[in-house]
């Protein structure tokens, strides 16, 4: 700001506070002689930011994944703490159960559901247990913090004559192969992404496949998926590796959006009126498997669950079956 500039804003106000009292050409006079040879700045208001959060957060992902978490599930994370950091711009050690609280309830005021504040909390406890088992912080500001209370809902399975009514939904080669591996096998969605034709055992009619934590399991593929499966692979002119790939040049794998769109096709085509992706069939892959009798067990080192009360969230009996095991044993 220029002399002549700050000597009019001090002439203003000193007019508005003693206009009667001072000649303001002499003061202006005066105060011009005295800042001649001077810039005037503004004075920097705001105030200093010391926020290592950034650097927080690229090291805890880091190290989550060479623990071998889902690059899925790291972008959530990085999603979630991104967020989080933009907001409360602080050193994490100075982040308070306070300011976490405010920062929670204003992000329920933006009309998130309870599951996905509930993914929120979790998330955020996570990388502060983390910090305070690294020692960057002396206790994480969330243990007063407690989970959002989520209404649990039974998952609806379709039936098995739902099941073959979306079956009549698939029309080309490709979808007919990729409704019977995710209905023969069970696997989520990321593993049939990333699945590759060398790793389809022909012989044993199994497929090896990474799923969370990158961790390698064996799938089995019945006799309706490997007919679809081999006519499907037989029918491409291409060398692309990946079991499922696009029918556009350039032909490349397959991708979440393309299998969600895929088989949401395949549900529209066969008139089912049911809102149906590929996590659906994977639980209806469960609760059939587990209403024909499959142990617990067997159906948890299938589905690829560490923990079996995940699998029991995934299937649920029906009201026939608890009354016949019932019947057996009483």
């Amino acid at each position: 700001m220029k002399s002549q500039e700050a000597t009019i804003k001090i002439i203003s106000k000193l007019d508005l506070m003693y206009g009667d009292v001072f000649d303001q050409a002499e003061v202006r006079e005066t105060i011009q002689g005295v800042l001649y040879d001077y810039n005037i700045e503004d004075k920097e208001t705001a105030l200093a930011v010391n926020d290592n959060m950034g650097d927080m957060i690229l090291m805890y992902l880091a190290t989550r994944k060479t623990e071998g978490l889902a690059d899925s599930s790291l972008k959530s994370y990085a999603r979630t703490l991104g967020r989080f950091s933009n907001h409360m711009r602080k050193n994490v050690a100075d982040i308070t159960t306070m300011d976490i609280r405010i920062y929670i309830s204003n992000y329920f005021k933006t009309g998130v559901k309870n599951t996905t504040l509930a993914t929120h909390t979790d998330i955020l406890r996570a990388f502060f247990s983390f910090l305070e088992d690294e020692d960057y912080i002396d206790k994480t500001p969330m243990k007063k913090i407690k989970s959002v209370k989520i209404e649990k809902r039974l998952r609806e399975a379709l039936t098995k004559e739902q099941f073959e009514t979306l079956r009549t939904g698939a029309k080309t080669l490709r979808q007919k192969a990729l409704l019977e591996l995710l209905y023969s096998t069970g696997c989520r969605l990321e593993e049939v992404e990333n699945m590759k034709k060398r790793d389809i055992d022909w012989q044993r009619l199994t497929i090896r496949v990474v799923g969370k934590g990158n961790k390698e399991r064996i799938v089995y593929i019945n006799a309706t998926a490997q007919v679809h499966l081999k006519r499907y692979l037989m029918s491409r002119l291409d060398d692309d590796e990946s079991v499922f790939v696009t029918q556009r040049e350039p032909i490349k794998f397959l991708g979440k959006r393309g299998i969600q769109k895929e088989i949401k096709n395949i549900s529209d085509q066969s008139g089912l009126g049911i809102n149906v992706y590929p996590h659906l069939i994977r639980h209806s892959v469960a609760t059939h498997l587990l209403n024909s009798g499959m142990s617990l067990e067997i159906l948890q080192q299938i589905l690829g669950h560490e923990d079996p009360s995940t699998t029991l969230i995934y299937a649920e009996l029906d009201t026939m079956s608890v009354e016949n095991e019932y019947r057996k044993y009483s």
